[in-house]
């Protein structure tokens, strides 16, 4: 039956039903990749895409820092994971696992579960040293210090001798 005959709209029956859609294909397992080409995005693409685009952040510039602002209720540390890749890319990542029950049934399910990833690239003058996070009521704050900014080059004189 169509969960939308009983006026329920649920995310996660949506996502399943599109990814049953997409085709198995070993493209993501170094399978033949005319194939993956034809066949479209693997699951582990789709996947990804999804978290990324189910993970609204705010990116504030400050005069010394930039900061990241992710809504993160209900996660602990343990489930949020910060990192550097590549030298210059910000990787906020984690998961949101159903919390089940025996003796507890479903009647509506709106909070999303599941991997939740976002992907920052830092500008030139991020300090890639000073990084701190803090998850303080939910909400994820994630500070990169800018470095200071260059000395401006004084100009080289040269002393101009009369012959």
């Amino acid at each position: 039956m169509d969960a939308m005959m009983f006026g329920l709209q649920i995310p996660r029956m949506a996502a399943l039903q599109h990814l049953m859609d997409i085709p198995d294909g070993d493209a993501g397992a170094g399978g033949d990749k005319a194939g993956a080409a034809a066949s479209g995005p693997t699951r582990t693409y789709v996947r990804d895409a999804r978290a990324m685009a189910a993970t609204p952040a705010d990116v504030k510039e400050l005069p010394g820092a930039y900061s990241f602002v992710v809504d993160m209720p209900g996660l602990g540390t343990g489930d949020i994971k910060v990192q550097v890749e590549d030298e210059r890319v910000l990787v906020i990542s984690g998961e949101r696992r159903l919390e089940e029950r025996e003796d507890a049934k479903y009647l509506r399910m709106e909070r999303r579960m599941g991997k939740f990833m976002r992907k920052f690239v830092l500008p030139d003058n991020a300090n890639m040293d000073k990084i701190s996070a803090v998850c303080k009521d939910g909400v994820l704050t994630v500070n990169v210090e800018k470095l200071p900014p260059p000395e401006p080059k004084k100009p080289k004189t040269i002393e101009v001798k009369v012959a």
